[in-house]
């Protein structure tokens, strides 16, 4: 056998073993942690790199007035993670130091900041995603974005993949030879069915359609695997209707005026939920508007979706850095742990200052106001007293 190709197997083997080691896993997964019985809840809240110091302060002072009974009572406990920056990833050739990674753990629900991933050319080692890896460490199965535009009547709530697909063999690709090189794409049976009950599930308890994404025409083994578990799933919610996409228009749709408002719940594989949630977020007003939750069984983290800004740091304007993403991903932290109605009123106050008052302007320097400014004006909203007036105004 060509020496090539023999390291090329032996290395396809050992993927295989790891990745039927990870179905095993999750065939033996214990059920949902129940939050009502933590005492005390606790959330850790990591920095992260560049402008995520920054914005994650906003979003901890929010946490912590809205839970200001829950934690004088010690039903609630907000810890500060450090040490997840690229300079101590870097040091330790590690995506998560593993001190880091196991005070992590102690907590049962993260909110995070953006973090650095490497690219060829940075200064820094190519180290791999954190974001990726955590997902795979806590087992966050379910990435959960929602998308909001009232004056175009768009109300999207995506499902996106988050620990298998393109992604999860992404340093585990191959140079078999000087003019080869190749990566790998995981769909299991497991992992498609727990996303994709998911979304049927959010779906059924709030009456909305489902639209699947692949490209299964053309990516028939993984792709054309999640439209089948899609298939079957589908059938155990015979109220729920749903229709399947592929991506490549799907992309296109998002942007059509006349298709745009009709969809509602979409799951996706992870690259493909990557792409058209970030997208969908550049249309509600920028990435840096939109938060993300990550879900699994026993531990969940909520993040904004954009990167950390470096430039904004390099020329000292990361205090003008938009805050909503972080303070969206609290929102939907308070939702995930049973406080509901401060997360209902926290969402409100974020689309009542960015989409219909709009008394303060951020635009990423000195001209606008500063994240901390505005940050207090989403907290002042929340606790002014007519929140509620507000909001049935707006929705006239």
């Amino acid at each position: 056998m060509n020496k090539d190709i023999e390291r090329a197997t032996k290395h396809l083997g050992k993927i295989l073993e790891e990745q039927l080691a990870r179905v095993a896993a999750m065939k033996a997964q214990k059920e949902w942690v129940d939050y009502s019985s933590l005492k005390p809840l606790i959330i850790g809240v990591v920095g992260g790199d560049g402008i995520g110091p920054f914005i994650a302060k906003h979003a901890r002072k929010i946490l912590e007035v809205l839970l200001e009974k829950e934690i004088a009572e010690g039903k609630v406990e907000i810890r500060t993670i450090e040490g997840l920056t690229i300079e101590n990833r870097a040091k330790v050739m590690k995506a998560i130091p593993d001190d880091v990674l196991a005070e992590i753990k102690k907590c049962h629900v993260i909110l995070k900041g953006p973090t650095t991933t490497p690219r060829k050319g940075d200064q820094w080692p190519n180290v791999e995603s954190a974001n990726v890896t955590m997902r795979r460490e806590l087992d966050l199965f379910a990435n959960v974005r929602p998308v909001k535009v009232p004056e175009k009547n768009i109300d999207w709530m995506f499902f996106r993949e988050n620990t298998e697909g393109a992604y999860i063999l992404g340093s585990k690709g191959l140079h078999v030879n000087e003019d080869i090189s190749i990566d790998f794409k995981v769909i299991t049976e497991q992992g498609a069915e727990r996303i994709i009950r998911s979304a049927f599930d959010y779906a059924n308890k709030n009456n909305k359609k489902v639209t699947v994404v692949t490209k299964a025409n053309v990516v028939k083994s993984t792709d054309g695997r999640f439209l089948e578990v899609a298939e079957r799933v589908s059938k155990d919610y015979p109220e729920v209707q749903w229709d399947d996409w592929y991506v490549d228009i799907m992309t296109a749709k998002l942007i059509d005026p006349a298709r745009q408002s009709q969809f509602q719940v979409m799951v996706l594989p992870n690259l493909y939920g990557d792409i058209c949630t970030d997208e969908a977020g550049q249309i509600q007003g920028g990435v840096g508007t939109a938060g993300s939750a990550n879900i699994g069984k026993r531990y969940a983290m909520f993040e904004a979706i954009h990167g950390s800004a470096p430039r904004m740091v390099d020329e000292n304007r990361a205090q003008f850095a938009d805050p909503s993403s972080m303070i969206k991903a609290a929102a939907l932290l308070l939702d995930h742990v049973g406080y509901s109605d401060r997360s209902q009123k926290l969402e409100k106050a974020l689309d009542i200052c960015s989409q219909y008052e709009r008394k303060l302007k951020l635009t990423g320097r000195d001209d606008g106001t500063t994240g901390e400014e505005y940050a207090k004006y989403i907290l002042d909203t929340v606790q002014g007293g007519k929140i509620e007036e507000k909001w049935a105004q707006y929705q006239k």
